[in-house]
């Protein structure tokens, strides 16, 4: 199933009077839940649906505990996840304090294998043109 695209005219902020450009923003066809996944491994191994959810419940338990210990989790093909900080700037070293910290992100990088099948991805666009508005609202939906 190819991965549906529709095109959003976006200026560039740094250039508020550089003409428009147009670019891909991908389309969501909706959720795949944990339980959808767990049934869709049991189907292609003999690991039970039920043993597959304890599985991916530990996973859910303990990657956020080795990203709290500062560790980066690797899982091979699969990708990585680490973690990443937003915060204010201070004047000097000395007056900075965790307090200017306000965001704390969870990233993924894709390993090769990942990446290389994600790249492989059939592509199509859809007739819709959305606006700049448009695309904004419809990322604060999946959110």
């Amino acid at each position: 199933m190819p991965i549906e695209y529709s095109l959003a005219e976006r200026g560039n902020p740094g250039q508020p009077t550089a003409p428009k450009k147009f670019y891909a923003v991908a389309r969501s066809q909706g959720d795949t839940s944990v339980r959808d996944m767990a049934g869709r491994i049991n189907e292609m191994s003999t690991v039970s649906t039920v043993d597959v959810m304890a599985v991916l419940e530990a996973f859910f338990q303990t990657v956020p505990r080795e990203l709290a210990a500062g560790r980066i989790v690797r899982f091979g093909d699969f990708g990585s996840f680490s973690v990443s900080l937003q915060s204010e700037g201070a004047a000097t070293e000395k007056e900075f304090s965790a307090g200017l910290i306000d965001n704390v992100k969870v990233v993924f990088r894709p390993g090769k294998l990942f990446a290389q099948a994600m790249q492989g991805a059939q592509l199509r666009r859809v007739s819709t043109v959305l606006s700049n508005t448009q695309v904004k609202a419809s990322s604060r939906k999946k959110e």
